[in-house]
């Protein structure tokens, strides 16, 4: 049967979709779909409704390829340009990544450690290096403040704080989760900015006290410190310009549900061949 690729265990609710839009049974459907001048059109009808569903998962940012990589592990060959053709005409638009805004440097006479990162951010194994920032979230109760700590091996968001402060804790319980959950072992390297945060004395007490090499950006150079600026940028785009929070409390736990359950175990990742960080560790630890 030439259309049997469409009776897999995958489109199944594809067909129940189509069939109820054209108002007709499976077997009328079926008859449709066969016919050479209704084929190709059912084929875009299905892919759409698979499109659609990776552009809502990868919460409008996935673009022709991450879509493409996501139709390949559905067991659907297409290019691209097809890809782009029927998300223009579903009105699916990728929102676009903003640039990178330089930062002002900290200010302060606090010890400096070099940058030992030195933008490699491909690492072999995890656990090598973590990378962290902080960011603001715009809430109608004030700032709420996030820290977070990244693994380079896979992107994964490992460890993160959340406060109305902008204090040393902040990072240093982010800092504290990353290590009570993965365990690394002794000579970690750690890169960050050279905020008063990082370089403050109960940090670097904190190293000193887990064997942690520290490492720091340039100065005024946030491309030293790339991989976690895009994770807030992905954030910012994904979920904070998209949301009104009314309190800081609703505000956690929307970031919690982005980390957690969104970025860390859905979010298609480029770096990662388009897997999500926890499905990257599972493939490339445990295989």
């Amino acid at each position: 049967m030439k259309y049997a690729w469409i009776r897999t265990h995958e489109a199944e609710f594809v067909i129940a979709m189509m069939c109820k839009l054209l108002k007709v049974n499976r077997s009328g459907y079926y008859s449709w779909a066969l016919n050479s001048t209704n084929r190709y059109q059912a084929e875009d009808d299905v892919l759409s409704v698979h499109i659609r569903t990776i552009f809502d998962s990868q919460r409008s940012r996935a673009g022709t390829r991450t879509i493409k990589k996501g139709l390949a592990r559905l067991g659907y060959q297409v290019s691209r340009r097809r890809i782009g053709r029927l998300m223009k005409a579903h009105g699916m638009v990728c929102r676009v990544r903003k640039k990178f805004k330089l930062t002002t440097d900290s200010k302060h006479n606090l010890p400096i450690a070099p940058n030992l990162l030195n933008r490699e951010f491909k690492v072999s194994v995890p656990n090598q290096c973590y990378v962290g920032d902080i960011t603001y979230i715009p809430t109608q109760q004030g700032w709420l403040y996030l820290a977070t700590v990244l693994d380079l091996f896979s992107r994964q968001v490992v460890g993160w704080s959340m406060k109305s402060h902008m204090r040393a804790s902040l990072v240093n319980d982010a800092l504290l989760m990353a290590l009570w959950k993965r365990k690394p072992e002794k000579g970690l390297l750690w890169h960050t900015d050279r905020g008063s945060q990082y370089a403050s004395t109960s940090h670097r007490d904190l190293l000193n006290d887990h064997r942690i090499v520290q490492s720091m950006s340039r100065k005024g150079d946030c491309w030293d410190n790339a991989v976690a600026e895009s994770f807030f940028h992905s954030l910012k785009m994904e979920l904070v310009h998209q949301t009104t929070f009314k309190t800081k409390e609703a505000a956690r736990q929307a970031i919690f549900e982005y980390i957690e359950v969104f970025y860390n175990r859905i979010r298609m990742h480029s770096a990662n061949d388009y897997l999500s960080p926890v499905e990257y560790e599972k493939v490339r630890c445990y295989a």
